[in-house]
């Protein structure tokens, strides 16, 4: 049986207020570790209670015991690992029985102190397998060998502060406070709702559905910690559920947020959800189909079964005391101008539906998003936060040898984009003038605020390695978009006027240049009128996927 407990940083409060001087006194002495961003939502949810009965990072025991069998080693139920990773650099600064400041990289505030019980190298790949049953391509495990340290620090936490928000703050509420909100409006029954997406007025109904099979109440109860690579930003997320909790019946439903960082781990996922909401208040809690599935790999192949999260959430649901409601798909039945569950409509009525890749395409285009699918203070919020294409910023890549032609193309882009209609605002950069270290951040805020940006990589050949980072970087704001051009070595040498190639950067510059595969465009600018030929491949790709409307 799991009873939620005030949090160790409500414990710390109601034992004693003056130790958290006595904690930052101390904390002014010790060694410091400065938080990941995952790291800092899981702190906080271990220091609110949000991960009760949690009071500290995993040690050994148990992260193995919940690694194999979904439980402290207490038997406590428990699903997802919760270690604090380190580099084996900083694990040797370390030692057991070590108190250790855990600091919050944003401003270096002191937010707890651990002291240390064990360092131990987990072994990745039982963790990958029987956590997120092995699939390479699963986020959780790409992070897990990508990004985690090799090291994990176990210990328990004294709690100095939560980590300080400065958005939303009248949504973020701790478990205690929602658990004495919901007392003191004599909610005896909570339904609470997970989400990551927008939400749009089929969420709207089948929450409400819920709520009324219930007889209960509704917690909107969205993370905006980290989610899945992709999704659509908190703020704009956050902006659609103050305008969603309006339609619901007056006093039905509360929104709260959640600084939860998703490992999106499926069925396992969906049995941690059930213990936080309870955590934080909920009785009953929907869990949907694919619940907390980051879809399917390359292949096709999906991670999670459609109902293996209901599945496993409901085998526990007796020991976690939350009641499991099924997530039940509606659509909307157009001659009745209502929504009903799909499971209810009659053989041969009319629905309709509107994807999530055809909203998007609906948002691209700028095309009619019906009021039957989302209200319309919703559909602004979306297109004010992901305008048409047309107005959309994006980077265009130009890779090649040197003297390949890059410069003239460059130069030739920008005056051909510049005469353009629309507006957009055409920069040209030349990596050769450019901290390159500082690209990625300039070409993103670039992109982010419309513009388009043609990038020349004409020299600095040896920055190859930069570009996948630049990639990452810059889509999170919008297109990234490659033109190898693919200039023979040869004629790259007879345009050499300078002598580069005979010097020994130009010798390394041979070496080192690195074709680029998965470009979008590839143009051969060493062939007659190559230069106006790219120009239309360029702008006709561009037209293509909507950047330009001719």
């Amino acid at each position: 049986m799991l009873t939620p407990h005030g949090g160790i940083l409500q414990d710390l409060i109601a034992r004693d207020a003056s130790r958290k001087n006595e904690l930052l006194t101390e904390a002014a002495s010790l060694k410091s570790l400065n938080l990941t961003d995952r790291q800092l939502c899981d702190l906080e949810l271990i220091l609110n209670g949000g991960f009760s009965p949690l009071t500290g990072f995993n040690n050994k025991k148990d992260y193995e015991s919940i690694r194999d069998d979904m439980r402290l080693a207490s038997g406590e139920i428990w699903s997802i690992p919760i270690p604090l990773d380190v580099s084996e650099e900083t694990a040797k600064q370390f030692a057991e029985g070590d108190r250790v400041v855990l600091r919050d990289p944003r401003d270096d505030a002191a937010l707890a102190i651990i002291t240390i019980a064990d360092i131990y190298k987990p072994d990745k790949h039982e963790e990958a397998k029987k956590v997120f049953r092995g699939d390479p391509e699963h986020p959780a495990i790409r992070y897990l060998f990508d990004v985690a340290g090799d090291y994990n620090i176990g210990g328990d936490l004294e709690a100095i502060s939560l980590p300080k928000h400065y958005d939303y703050t009248e949504f973020r509420k701790t478990p205690a406070q929602l658990r004495s909100e919901f007392q003191s409006r004599h909610w005896n029954k909570v339904v609470a709702f997970q989400t990551r997406n927008p939400m749009h007025r089929a969420h709207r109904e089948l929450t409400v559905r819920a709520a009324k099979d219930k007889l209960a109440n509704l917690l909107i109860h969205p993370v905006v910690g980290l989610t899945k690579p992709g999704d659509i930003d908190h703020h704009t997320r956050v902006k659609v559920y103050q305008e969603i909790i309006k339609k619901y019946p007056n006093g039905m439903a509360k929104l709260s947020l959640l600084p939860l960082a998703m490992r999106m781990a499926g069925d396992r996922e969906a049995v941690w959800h059930a213990i936080i909401r309870k955590n934080y208040g909920a009785t009953h809690f929907i869990v949907g189909r694919d619940h907390a599935g980051p879809g399917s790999n390359s292949k096709g192949v999906d991670f999670y079964g459609p109902y293996d999260a209901q599945t496993l959430v409901e085998k526990f649901a007796t020991e976690l005391e939350i009641e499991v409601v099924p997530f039940r798909m509606v659509t909307y039945l157009p001659d009745e101008d209502r929504y009903s569950p799909i499971d209810l409509v009659p053989s041969g009525t009319k629905t309709c539906s509107i994807s999530g890749t055809e909203l998007r395409k609906r948002l691209r285009d700028g095309t009619e998003i019906p009021a039957w699918f989302s209200y319309p203070e919703v559909v602004k919020i979306l297109r004010t936060s992901h305008p048409p294409r047309p107005s959309q910023g994006f980077a265009l890549y130009l890779s090649g040898l040197p003297f390949s032609g890059i410069q003239a193309l460059s130069y030739a882009l920008q005056a051909t984009f510049n005469q353009f209609q629309g507006g957009r605002h055409i920069t040209l950069i030349d990596e050769d003038t450019v901290n390159i270290e500082a690209l990625p951040f300039i070409v993103s805020e670039l992109v982010r605020a419309g513009a388009g940006v043609i990038i020349a990589n004409a020299k600095q050949v040896s920055h190859f390695n930069q570009y996948a980072s630049l990639k990452k970087t810059v889509s999170k704001a919008g297109s990234f978009i490659t033109v190898a051009i693919e200039t023979p070595l040869d004629v790259c040498k007879a345009n050499d006027r300078s002598g580069f190639y005979s010097t020994e950067a130009g010798q390394a510059a041979i070496a080192t240049f690195k074709p680029i595969e998965d470009a979008e465009i590839a143009s051969d600018l060493s062939i007659e009128d190559s230069l106006n030929v790219a120009i239309q491949k360029i702008v006709l790709y561009l037209e293509e996927q909507g950047f330009f409307k001719f």
